[in-house]
């Protein structure tokens, strides 16, 4: 739910579980030239989606085009990436193509699309927020979202709310609840305007409901001192509502600016929205915080001035998670949600991937995933790749594209993070970018220091062939760190840096154990060398153009140095393998038969730390 500035439809649309924004000024549809209102649907041919004979379809497509229009899915139109593989100038539907055995839709690698996840994950939503109808099959989950008499509804929060503000008008609607304007009458705020987020108690009608909204207003009161954050000021409850007191941006949603724009942003003026964004990201994820729901909704402008701050809200569906945890409920919006969402697996990196539909959204004015439905989003999501090769793009320069194409990876593992994202070449020289510490050189230390002595020479080997721009963001870092006169650091090192940059959320994170890790580092010292070594991550590295010269140059050095003979048993003791794993038909082709040493192959699977789970499936 935004708190934005203009005053919402004077009726609720019903709302979908997954998009709790839906007000009728967004009901537009994006397309790559321009904005076209949703009535306006002579504008919008068939063909523009499916490539079909908009002559035979018109009909069809403007009973459609309805349906989309009461979808609150749908604010936003642009072509499908994928449309080009429904349609029938496909050669995968051509009739060339066909034959007796032949069925529709054979790319996707098997005889029919697979199963659309959008049952599943509406009614996994629907279930959470207690919205299950009375005649739809559920689908079993457990517990945890059961519909529960008797639910204690008391938060502990104060209940003095109408002594201190008077609520004013309404100025945003959600799924959950609704925003208004409001006047202090006493206390510090006295005579300030101020947000006002109402959430009924009535609309609480699960445990897990109660939950999410206990923890929002504890990572509210958690989050402080980032410039991009929404200020919090105290929450309240009285027999019926929730209140929760914010700062009142009067400049709107970044969705409005986009929409007053006609979806075009130049290069520069993108930047100044992403690094915003990606700042505020990146702070969150430092404290181990992750939003779950970044989009243009949820970023609210100060002012009405063009180069007013941006601020991140709503924090409904946000949630701790510790480092080395993996979340698996499925909540967000559609067009933004992350693919390993999807597959219920997921952390932070499920916030990047979302930053990189808006920075993508803001290039070029359309959206990378569509479909009319909403399980054919996130069908595209899953399968389908952005299309980079229609206008603006090809006008746009190489880094911006490298920029979101890197940001939207599918794999969370090779995409950047936020505090990467900052030092890329596209972002890193703009003046007004502080690079912050990053968690993900935290995660990869603790890795490298729990890694074979084989593995840290082969990682060492790796990062002597790193170029200036590569070392850029390694350089920054290690400089966090502060180390002493001599450029190297020790456990002090990395406890003052993260506790410099800690707020209360770190607590609930548990970001602070992963401290024990580095343990071994109170009685030697790391330099830069070796820092290099342990931060860096393979499999974002190998994403790079030029990761084979890369990983030819490493084994060559690490021939020299660190390669030795070695039998499989040791090279399994080495890595870690049970007694379950049949070492010799999974690691012969890791060993060269000539001399008994490490081979290409060998060298660079020991670089990504090969999993036991893994080397089960090879």
């Amino acid at each position: 739910m935004g708190i934005c500035n203009s005053k919402p439809p004077t009726h609720e649309t019903p709302s979908s579980p997954i998009s709790d924004t839906q007000p009728t000024k967004n009901d537009h549809i994006l397309s790559e030239d321009n904005f076209v209102t949703a009535n306006d649907s002579s504008k919008l041919p068939s063909s523009a989606v499916n490539g079909e004979n908009p002559s035979n379809e018109q009909a069809k497509d403007k009973n459609e085009l309805q349906n989309v229009r009461k979808s609150p899915f749908f604010p936003f139109y642009s072509p499908s990436p994928a449309s080009y593989l429904f349609s029938k100038k496909s050669p995968a539907r051509s009739p060339a193509n066909a034959s007796s055995k032949s069925t529709p839709k054979r790319f996707f690698k098997r005889p029919f699309p697979p199963p659309s996840p959008a049952k599943h994950i509406k009614a996994v939503l629907a279930r959470r927020h207690g919205s299950v109808k009375p005649n739809e099959a559920a689908i079993p989950e457990g517990s945890e979202g059961e519909v529960v008499s008797g639910l204690d509804k008391s938060f502990g929060f104060s209940k003095h709310f109408g002594s201190k503000y008077e609520l004013g008008d309404e100025v945003g609607r959600g799924h959950f609840g609704y925003t208004c304007a409001a006047n202090s009458k006493k206390g510090e705020l006295k005579g300030k305007q101020v947000a006002v987020k109402v959430i009924p108690k009535a609309k609480m009608t699960t445990a897990i409901a109660i939950e999410d909204v206990r923890r929002e207003v504890k990572i509210l009161r958690a989050l402080t001192g980032h410039n991009n954050l929404v200020q919090f000021y105290d929450a309240y409850e009285d027999h019926d509502n929730v209140y929760i007191v914010m700062e009142l941006c009067e400049g709107g949603e970044l969705l409005d600016r986009i929409l007053s724009r006609g979806g075009k942003y130049s290069e520069d003026e993108a930047k100044a929205v992403l690094i915003q964004i990606l700042s505020f990201v990146a702070f969150c994820h430092l404290q181990g915080v992750v939003h779950r729901d970044l989009k243009p909704e949820n970023f609210l402008f100060t002012s009405k001035d063009d180069n007013s701050e941006l601020k991140a809200i709503d924090f409904g569906l946000s949630d701790f998670v510790k480092p080395d945890e993996r979340l698996n409920d499925i909540v967000g919006s559609a067009y933004y949600v992350a693919p390993e969402v999807l597959h219920r697996s997921y952390s932070t990196e499920a916030d990047v991937w979302s930053v990189g539909v808006i920075a993508y959204i803001l290039l070029c004015g359309s959206r990378p995933f569509w479909s009319r439905t909403e399980s054919g989003i996130f069908r595209a999501v899953l399968k389908a790749d952005p299309s980079f090769d229609e206008l603006p793009w090809p006008s746009m320069s190489v880094e911006a594209k490298d920029f979101v194409k890197r940001l939207l990876i599918k794999d969370p593992r090779k995409r950047m993070t936020a505090a990467q994202a900052l030092s890329h070449p596209w972002i890193k020289n703009c003046s007004d970018v502080n690079l912050p510490l990053d968690i993900l050189i935290f995660k990869l230390m603790k890795a490298y220091m729990r890694s074979s002595s084989l593995r840290k020479a082969a990682l060492r080997a790796l990062s002597k062939t790193l170029t200036e721009d590569e070392l850029f963001y390694l350089r920054e870092q290690f400089a966090l760190l502060e180390p002493n006169k001599n450029g190297t650091i020790c456990f002090d090192n990395i406890k003052t840096a993260l506790m410099k940059n800690a707020t209360d959320a770190i607590k609930d994170s548990r970001i602070t154990d992963f401290l024990s890790s580095f343990n071994a580092l109170q009685y030697r010292r790391m330099d830069f060398e070796e820092f290099c070594a342990a931060a860096l991550s393979v499999y974002q590295f190998e994403v790079l153009e030029r990761w084979e010269q890369h990983a030819r140059c490493a084994y060559e050095l690490f021939e020299k140095d660190g390669n030795r003979a070695i039998v499989i048993e040791e090279l399994a003791s080495e890595l870690g393998l049970g007694p379950s794993i049949p070492v010799h038909a999974v690691l012969h082709d890791w060993i060269r038969h000539t001399d008994g040493k490490l081979s290409f192959l060998g060298f660079v699977k020991l670089l990504h730390g090969v999993s036991t789970r893994s080397l089960a499936k090879a």
